[in-house]
């Protein structure tokens, strides 16, 4: 794995996809916003800045990589396109998706983990999207953030967690979904659910009515964010069906009720997509005021309401 330099430089922040991606031409990692979260990108194709990536994280190695691309064309410049995928594509793509599909081959094998597929996603984000045009190439964008920790949702957040690890930050609003991209397993003949995100699994059993659950159907894992510790503050996350009698000076409350007075900081969202933006940035601001724990309100598990439960799941588990 590529070492990282001794000395840190502080990134190049740029409002320009232009800049930064002749950063990612050069061989360097550029941090950008895309409507789920913000992304660490590196050339998909160019093993030394992929390897940069893993070290920049501390990424486990057995973890694969999403592959973003500019065009739902472009899409078979990096996999082999199923049936099943191209449907999945014209459905949903460009947008919040990631399509696991047979890999095409040229990418480097810390890409894919080792892996005969490869996760691909067409972002629906602009700024994302002129970033990608602007290098001319697939880019792998794993979140920007330490390994195990939330995912960033603001340029400020990324540059917090990696400071100079990485060599640009295109700089961008809050992100729209808050949540990790769904992932979706195409390489069958119906879709398979392998990671829930804002692509819910209703959307997808009314467009695919065989789409199941990787929950329901085991097997292995093909898909980024699965097999380690993820999303998770330092400070302890507690799941809370309604909010507790008393606040706690020491700890964060986030959900859609009002809780008590007490708490050393309190969200409160007025819906779950509201819910969902906001956790990773809640969880940051509750670690840096240095508060022990999180109370973070259960929701119910349809539409958004499953990708936000996986995460806090994996967040008090963390």
């Amino acid at each position: 794995m590529t070492a990282l330099p001794s000395r840190l430089v502080p990134p190049l922040l740029t409002d320009s996809p232009a800049e930064a991606a002749a950063v990612l031409r050069r061989g360097g990692l550029v941090a950008f916003p895309t409507e789920t979260v913000y992304g660490l990108g590196a050339l998909a194709r160019d093993a030394d800045a992929v390897a940069r990536v893993f070290a920049a994280k501390g990424r486990p190695a057995d973890n694969p990589l999403i592959v973003h691309v500019a065009r739902v064309a472009d899409v078979a410049g990096v996999a082999l396109v199923t049936p099943l995928g191209a449907a999945l594509l014209e459905a949903f793509a460009p947008g919040p998706l990631s399509v696991v599909l047979p890999g095409r081959g040229g990418l480097p094998d810390a890409v894919t983990a080792g892996l005969d597929t490869v996760a691909v996603r067409v972002p629906g984000h602009r700024p994302a999207r002129a970033l990608l045009e602007a290098a001319g190439a697939p880019v792998v964008a794993p979140s920007a953030n330490r390994s195990g920790r939330p995912s960033p949702t603001t340029w400020r957040a990324v540059v917090d967690d990696l400071g100079g690890r990485v060599d640009a930050v295109l700089r961008g609003p809050l992100a729209d979904v808050g949540l990790e991209s769904t992932v979706v397993d195409a390489t069958g003949e119906a879709p398979v659910v392998l990671r829930p995100g804002a692509v819910s699994f209703e959307a997808l059993r009314e467009r695919f009515p065989d789409t199941s659950l990787l929950a329901e159907r085991g097997g292995a894992v093909r898909s980024p964010g699965l097999r380690h510790r993820h999303y998770a503050p330092r400070a302890r996350v507690r799941l809370a069906n309604v909010p507790p009698e008393r606040g706690d000076a020491e700890a964060a409350w986030i959900g859609l009720a009002a809780p008590p007075p007490g708490y050393g900081l309190v969200e409160v969202c007025p819906d779950v997509e509201t819910y969902a933006r906001r956790l990773f940035d809640l969880f940051r601001r509750a670690d840096a005021a240095g508060l022990a724990s999180i109370d973070a309100e259960r929701v119910p598990e349809t539409g958004l309401g499953r990708a936000l439960m996986d995460r806090l799941r994996r967040a008090a588990e963390g």
